[in-house]
């Protein structure tokens, strides 16, 4: 499987997606914990893929989103943002709106 159809696997299997760098325990950058408290704030069930744990992954989502920064964030498979974008949608109530219209996941 390459690297594109990896990304579409974890996005087809999960209905928000966050890459990032670090965990939500654990979070490896500003953005990224940022982007995680947002998404804790309105209760969103997320999940989450640490970019530094797959070298191959890290450098293929840029391309396969054509964004380059990290993180990001996917509801029902469309890329939502970075953290910019997920804090302004957070701060409008468009955050919740999306989460809370994505279907859950399956246990």
């Amino acid at each position: 499987m390459n690297v594109n159809q990896r990304i579409q696997s974890i996005l087809d299997s999960h209905p928000v997606v966050l890459f990032m760098k670090g965990t939500p325990q654990l979070p490896m950058c500003g953005f990224s914990s940022r982007v995680v408290g947002a998404l804790h704030d309105v209760s969103a069930e997320f999940h989450a893929v640490n970019v530094q744990e797959d070298p191959e992954l890290r450098a293929g989502l840029p391309r396969f989103a054509n964004c380059s920064t990290f993180p990001q964030l996917y509801v029902q498979g469309e890329l939502i943002g970075g953290c910019d974008i997920v804090l302004d949608l957070h701060a409008s109530g468009e955050l919740a709106r999306l989460v809370r219209e994505a279907p859950k996941a399956d246990a």
